[in-house]
């Protein structure tokens, strides 16, 4: 080896290098922990409903270590998603000495039973809310399935002015839903949205007009839907029936020739599908 020039030269050039590649690390180590790049200002952006200030504070105190350069950014947007209206989060840096934070709170769906919140992408997540929210039931695989069917059910059952409470998915798939009015509707696992529909448009003519409450509807009929009332109420809802039917019965000739939509009111289950 010494007998080789060459090889010690480049041997020699490259020590050097290294020591000043070594060095310049260094220095711009020592410079960049210097206190001369603190981070003095946090701006935390997004439409805030439950995520406070006192909560952004606690945060910053406690995991926003380090000055501009040295803040891990992951890890401090890692804090604050673990707020628990934070769905998502995105942090950094702006020059000289910012923190730019744009939190995306979640959107509180309804309820998933007892144990969660679901919100408006179909999500659990873990918060405390008070607000009156609707309850949903289901597989554990049906989150999305359910918050998706609510937001379709509440939007026709809207147009009879009924406010959906309750979804619930049975494992079979069958789906059944609660109104504000306390009426439980039996919608069953097949043609879903053409059940409700037929139900909601006779709803006005029928239902709406019954000198009392129902509180179950079975739609798993194929020509009409099925009802049931308070015990105290059913001598009384069997003379309602004959005068819906009645009714029905004086409708002119030229609406007879059209397609029959007449709701079948009835009280037993033959004939039913899925």
């Amino acid at each position: 080896m010494w007998n080789r020039p060459q090889l010690l030269n480049w041997t020699a050039n490259f020590l050097f290098s290294l020591s000043v590649v070594l060095m310049l690390y260094a220095l711009l180590f020592v410079v960049v922990h210097l206190p001369i790049f603190p981070l003095r200002e946090v701006n935390v952006n997004g439409e805030l409903s439950h995520v406070n200030r006192e909560q952004i504070k606690l945060i910053v105190a406690r995991h926003l270590n380090g000055n501009f350069f040295t803040l891990d950014l992951i890890k401090a947007r890692d804090a604050f998603e673990k707020l628990p209206w934070a769905r998502k989060v995105s942090v950094r840096r702006r020059w000289p000495d910012k923190l730019e934070v744009v939190i995306e709170e979640h959107e509180a769906l309804g309820r998933w039973g007892d144990i969660a919140l679901v919100n408006n992408h179909g999500e659990l997540f873990h918060a405390a809310s008070d607000s009156d929210l609707p309850v949903f039931f289901g597989p554990a695989d049906g989150v999305l399935e359910v918050a998706q069917s609510y937001s379709n059910y509440s939007k026709v059952l809207n147009v009879a002015q009924l406010k959906v409470t309750q979804v619930a998915l049975s494992p079979r798939r069958a789906w059944e839903v609660k109104t504000d009015k306390g009426l439980l509707i039996n919608i069953g696992r097949e043609h879903m949205d053409e059940r409700l529909q037929k139900f909601v448009g006779a709803y006005a003519s029928t239902l709406a007009r019954l000198n009392g409450r129902v509180i179950y509807a079975d739609l798993r009929y194929p020509n009409g839907f099925a009802v049931r009332r308070p015990l105290g109420q059913v001598v009384k809802n069997s003379v309602v029936v004959k005068a819906v039917v009645k009714a029905k019965e004086s409708v002119p000739a030229t609406a007879k020739k059209q397609p029959a939509k007449t709701v079948v009111l009835k009280s037993h289950e033959q004939g039913k599908q899925p």
